[in-house]
């Protein structure tokens, strides 16, 4: 998800560019030790009766009891990467809803399906040539293939596609800028997503034709003069979101009364209620709908700011069409195209940030590029899948092959905001495991946020920093931490906890941390105490 507060993403990203001395030789220590163990199906069944792992539990066991969330349900798994012992268990074979902690799942299995290198392609294609004149005799077609990245301003992508036509000769177009999604299928949003989080920028629909992350920043602020309707600002400002501002300036100590709300069927946004005439302004992001149509009028707009004459209008299509209106791009010539960011970025800015709209985005490329090769699992084998449900069967089916059962596991979306996912914690503990094996085991674990240092670890457990890299989770109710750890003794550690039904106000994750502290700080060489 995008921070709330820009700056510290902005502060954030900055921070994952610098990485310590220290950092690295852990990095290269967790390779070596991948390459050198045993596989993790060979991982013992029983918790390990080493005396210093029986101390380790017996302190991690204190930490959950006396803890002011130790009435919340706890599930935790730790393991040893390097020799596949388990030296922690509790409710680990128990089914809890992740939150964020879903993204490793989709992450990983997309990183060693579709590889590091793996691009999106966004094409612009025309169904006639472009004549001597530079006039296309039909409709110009913005057809998008899930690319997380397709940006309005950023030189090389979208502004690119206009530079691009007009450089062929392109002077006009004799018909309407088509913002084409259909090359995903499937419901428009994840199963279990809350109605009342799609307003929001974390609940962005992910089409095939994604903008700009799907949102806009709206920022609110108070008139100069008491009575006057506060300033509110969309941001991109193209028009797109249509605002109604109901607002007042109150007096200097008035409480602040905003309300917001976009229709989930249009754009239509009211921003209503009392600013005090004396408030710090604040900025919400919200998610937009019909991104599609969105991209086309964006288009629309930018191939005109380069003289390029449009007759029609920006509209959209989506795979809801008949039969007869369904583009087909082996029937088109492709007359520009962009790529995206390699799988090895978006699945950094994915797990650093815990983006949403990402995660499904790449939860659907999986399903569209791999989905044909996995058998459906589910009672509804006679129908259609959609590219998401296509992609929930392969990461079930990869799950299954790499030793890590997946048969009681609910998996319903890509990102981890759906309620009705449930996985256990031995199930993401030994997904970490096993993908510490593999050639991309480096760029995994650095898409993680890193304790003390970036991501949405950054502020947190810093005398660690450096030697936690894990994915952080949470919803109400439900907090959760998985990844590794680089032992103090040198050893290496997957994990995983998870905190369900804490209404203890978020104190969980001071619990969290403890236990995390607890991994990186053992030292088996100690006496048990």
């Amino acid at each position: 998800m995008k921070s709330k507060l820009r700056t510290y993403i902005s502060s954030a990203v900055v921070g994952a560019v610098v990485i310590s001395i220290s950092a690295f030789f852990v990095y290269s220590r967790l390779a070596n030790a991948a390459r050198e163990q045993p596989t993790v199906e060979r991982a013992l069944s029983e918790v390990s009766t080493n005396p210093a792992d029986l101390a380790l539990a017996r302190e991690i066991d204190r930490t959950i009891d006396e803890s002011s969330a130790g009435k919340a349900r706890w599930g935790v798994f730790v393991m040893s990467i390097d020799d596949g012992r388990t030296m922690y268990s509790r409710n680990s074979d128990r089914l809890f809803t992740p939150a964020s902690n879903m993204k490793i799942y989709t992450t990983a299995v997309a990183l060693d399906l579709l590889g590091a290198g793996y691009r999106w392609r966004t094409s612009v294609y025309a169904q006639k040539a472009i004549d001597s004149s530079g006039a296309i005799d039909g409709d110009l077609i913005l057809y998008g293939r899930g690319a997380p990245d397709l940006e309005s301003k950023r030189k090389d992508s979208l502004p690119s596609l206009a530079d691009q036509l007009y450089e062929r000769g392109v002077r006009h177009v004799r018909g309407d800028i088509i913002g084409d999604e259909s090359y995903f299928r499937g419901e428009l949003y994840g199963s279990g997503w809350q109605w009342n989080d799609l307003q929001w920028y974390f609940g962005a629909a992910p089409s095939a034709l994604s903008i700009d992350e799907n949102s806009v920043e709206v920022t609110i602020a108070p008139a100069d003069k008491k009575g006057g309707s506060a300033s509110v600002v969309i941001s991109p400002n193209d028009n797109y979101v249509r605002l109604t501002n109901s607002t007042r300036t109150g007096e200097p100590d008035a409480l602040t009364t905003i309300g917001i709300i976009r229709e989930l069927s249009s754009n239509d946004l009211r921003v209503w209620g009392e600013f005090p005439a004396r408030g710090r302004s604040f900025s919400a992001f919200l998610s937009i709908h019909n991104p599609a149509l969105r991209a086309a009028t964006l288009f629309k707009q930018a191939l005109i700011a380069r003289g390029i004459q449009i007759d029609g209008e920006a509209r959209s299509r989506d795979a809801r069409v008949s039969e007869n209106e369904r583009f087909d791009p082996q029937k088109a010539t492709e007359v520009a195209h962009v790529e995206s960011q390699s799988l090895t970025e978006i699945i950094r800015q994915t797990n650093k940030e815990s983006n949403n709209l990402y995660a499904e985005l790449i939860l659907r490329t999986l399903g569209k590029e791999r989905g044909a090769t996995t058998p459906d699992p589910s009672p509804r084998k006679n129908l259609a899948r959609g590219d998401d449900e296509a992609g929930i069967a392969v990461i079930r089916s990869w799950l299954n092959s790499r030793g890590v059962s997946a048969s009681s596991l609910a998996i319903h979306d890509g990102s981890g905001l759906s309620r009705l996912n449930l996985v256990t914690p031995e199930s993401a503990a030994r997904l970490l495991a096993s993908m510490a094996k593999f050639s991309s085991a480096d760029v995994f674990r650095e898409s993680l946020p890193i304790a003390g240092r970036d991501g949405t670890l950054r502020g947190r457990l810093l005398p660690q920093a450096g030697r936690v890299f894990a994915k952080t989770g949470f919803l109400t109710y439900a907090q959760s931490l998985s990844g590794y750890v680089a032992r103090k003794d040198g050893g290496l550690l997957a994990f995983s906890i998870l905190s369900n039904d804490d209404t203890s106000s978020g104190r969980s994750v001071r619990t969290i941390d403890r236990i995390a502290a607890l991994l990186a700080d053992y030292d088996r060489s100690q006496p048990a105490k």
